[in-house]
């Protein structure tokens, strides 16, 4: 009778055992990286509304505005650790982070929880924002390469490649037939290519005369960026022609915003611009008077009746969209190169200093900050009621309402 009895207790043991090792090994591959804080119910619950931030900007147009109403106070929910500075600006789809690294990888992470869900390896950098259509994520790397990866498993479908670095994201449109997508990105080769969706192969490139560092907003049948050539270009994205060229007086760092016909954006000679892109004509400038000669590599928000943009003067800028009047400044403690998003009445910005801010839109008071303690360059996505962002500390942050 005894030894039935330590038989079955040894078979209960090793059962036991068995079940613990085999948790460990399911949760070892998608747990290691993520610090989290308790993600309760409430988090589950924005998961599942509608909305989601599934490129740089928001949308093709790069905007920056969120519909998402976020609260006058975030906590942090988790933060997921990888081996490089994270200046790539997370993507939200489908319940899903996806977001680049400098140690050359690619992540998709949970957005409730904060764990990995698959990461793929590029030969360098990847400083892109991930631009995710149709089920996968389209995204450049510093190795010179256009990557396109099934957005549920990171499997490979193409890589492009092209003549230089890519440190922009991709933005995307429609073939003039409707029928097929086509993936357009700049490169440091000095080009901006169309590349079709299902196979990889370029449809057309357009050359500019110097690197293209931001990502081309698309409407209305057009490409819209700048460059280092310090022109504002408008292309035809059903064959790459040339439609106009405006030229800003200094080279463009930061991507172009595109609404109702007119492009926003600053450049390295600190002067921020409105250009009508049907006339090819400035229609204003916000002056260098205000920004004490400091560059602007923060692509601006465009709001309904305003423009808020960041400088390297330390300030947010918010400015009247149809005058360019100054409506109010809000000063960091650092850079701001970080992208601003706007979310009804406030709006979410990184900065050099460390800090991640929200500052009311009306006035430009300050709200909440978080300190991460190292330079936030990457710009936040805002989606769901949570906001996420990257940091120079190798930390993919994700923030929600405070319980």
């Amino acid at each position: 009778m005894r030894a039935v009895i330590k038989i079955t207790m040894g078979i209960t043991v090793v059962a036991i055992v068995c079940v613990l090792l085999a948790w460990m090994i399911a949760g070892s591959s998608d747990s290691s990286n993520v610090e989290s804080d308790a993600v309760d119910v409430q988090v589950e619950e924005l998961i599942d509304e509608q909305g989601g931030w599934p490129m740089f900007r928001g949308g093709q147009q790069l905007l920056g505005t969120s519909a998402t109403r976020l609260s006058n106070s975030l906590t942090l929910i988790w933060k997921f650790r990888t081996a490089g500075e994270v200046k790539s600006s997370p993507a939200i789809d489908d319940g899903c982070v996806y977001v680049g690294s400098s140690d050359a990888n690619i992540y998709a992470i949970d957005l409730a929880n904060g764990r990995q869900v698959w990461s793929y390896r590029t030969e360098d950098a990847v400083e892109a924002g991930p631009c995710v259509i149709e089920g996968f994520v389209f995204v450049g790397s510093l190795d010179n390469f256009l990557y396109a990866l099934d957005a549920k498993t990171g499997q490979l479908k193409w890589k492009y490649k092209t003549g230089g670095q890519i440190p922009g994201a991709a933005n995307w449109t429609r073939s003039a037939d409707d029928k097929t997508t086509w993936i357009l990105v700049g490169s440091y080769d000095s080009k901006l290519y169309c590349v079709d969706s299902r196979t990889g192969q370029a449809v057309w490139t357009y050359e500019t005369d110097s690197y293209i560092n931001g990502a081309p907003a698309v409407d209305d049948g057009k490409a819209v960026f700048g460059g280092c050539d310090a022109m504002i270009h408008v292309v035809s994205v059903s064959d790459g022609s040339t439609i106009k060229q405006i030229d800003t007086g200094s080279f463009i760092a930061a991507s172009v915003a595109l609404a109702d016909g007119c492009a926003y954006v600053g450049n390295y000679d600190a002067v921020f611009i409105k250009a009508d892109t049907v006339r090819g004509e400035i229609i204003w400038q916000y002056p260098r008077q205000q920004t004490g000669d400091s560059a602007f590599f923060s692509s601006p928000a465009v709001g309904e009746n305003v423009v808020v943009f960041g400088g390297r003067d330390a300030r947010l800028h918010c400015v009247d969209r149809t005058s360019g009047n100054l409506i109010w400044t809000f000063k960091s403690l650092g850079d701001i190169d970080s992208s601003p998003v706007i979310c009804g009445d406030k709006v979410v910005v990184g900065s050099e200093d460390g800090r991640l801010y929200m500052i009311r839109l009306s006035d430009g008071e300050q709200l909440w900050s978080y300190e991460i303690g190292q330079p936030i360059t990457s710009s936040p996505a805002v989606a769901r009621g949570m906001v996420v962002v990257g940091s120079d500390d190798g930390y993919v942050y994700a923030f929600g309402p405070e319980s």
